[in-house]
């Protein structure tokens, strides 16, 4: 794993699809989780607020799915909490799946459960994060890293 991140699943998650990311029961899950842990406290429907943004196209630490699941997982400096104690491997893995779906650039063909909840955004499978921001001419941020 790239920069020693353990906890992977098995090979046959990969033999079967990556079925975090691509099936709608796993990204209904992690919609539930993400709201059920408090994440919109800090990341909103995904526009950031105390906690970073999932639309503006800077990941701190990497969009991969390994990256994702180990700021989960472990918690990262100045404010995200470590969640391995409170949620099981898969739970972490289903939030993971979803919270790349709120910051993706293509819609995937899968769809979380409807939010009933006052709409802010379109649903993640109707719009891809390119459209919710504005590039603008700001240029390459060398504290946010590589722009992905």
């Amino acid at each position: 794993m790239p920069g020693g991140i353990g906890g992977a699943p098995s090979d046959v998650y990969f033999a079967l699809g990556k079925p975090y990311e691509t099936t709608a029961y796993d990204l209904s899950q992690g919609k539930r989780l993400y709201s059920w842990f408090g994440c919109p406290t800090c990341h909103g429907d995904g526009r950031g607020g105390t906690g970073p943004s999932f639309l503006d196209g800077w990941w701190f630490y990497g969009s991969e799915m390994v990256s994702v699941v180990a700021s989960i997982r472990d918690g990262r400096p100045h404010g995200m909490p470590a969640f391995a104690n409170k949620m099981t491997s898969d739970q972490i893995w289903q939030l993971a799946g979803y919270v790349r779906t709120i910051g993706a650039y293509s819609a995937p063909y899968t769809a979380p459960s409807r939010n009933d909840d006052k709409h802010t955004r379109p649903a993640e499978n109707r719009a891809p994060a390119a459209t919710l921001f504005e590039e603008g001419p700001v240029g390459v941020r060398s504290d946010r890293g590589v722009r992905p």
